[in-house]
């Protein structure tokens, strides 16, 4: 490889999944070009060390939880929290009070970070498991 194609890999490996997802939907639109999977069925290597245990064991679904909401950004989280959930807003007061809370469970690792993104640029503390 080449010494350009090293360093673009190198900085790629610190984006975040959303990052990621934007980039490749640039580069379709730029390049005209669909990165989605093509129909060819490619056989499925698993590496004999792997043990079928831990391919099932491996964590798809994730909780979005509310861990800490600063008191001079409430009103801000608030509004995010109603927006994501779709609580009533009294519901979403009582939400917002009593963190920690679950926000979202059982949904995928992009859409986790989505969530977790847009309540911390509110400052508000926020864990995935």
């Amino acid at each position: 490889m080449s010494v350009k194609t090293v360093e673009i890999i190198e900085q790629l490996k610190s984006l975040s999944l959303i990052e990621t997802s934007e980039l490749v939907k640039q580069i379709e639109n730029t390049l005209n070009v669909d990165a989605s999977l093509s129909p060819i069925n490619f056989p499925v290597v698993i590496n004999n060390v792997t043990d079928e245990k831990d391919i099932e064991s491996k964590q798809t679904e994730f909780d979005v939880i509310l861990e800490e909401v600063p008191s001079n950004k409430k009103i801000e989280i608030l509004k995010l929290i109603r927006g994501i959930t779709g609580l009533s807003l009294k519901d979403t007061k009582d939400f917002v009070d009593s963190v920690p809370k679950t926000v979202k469970t059982g949904i995928a690792i992009a859409e986790a970070e989505k969530i977790k993104e847009q309540l911390e640029t509110a400052e508000a503390k926020v864990s995935i498991k």
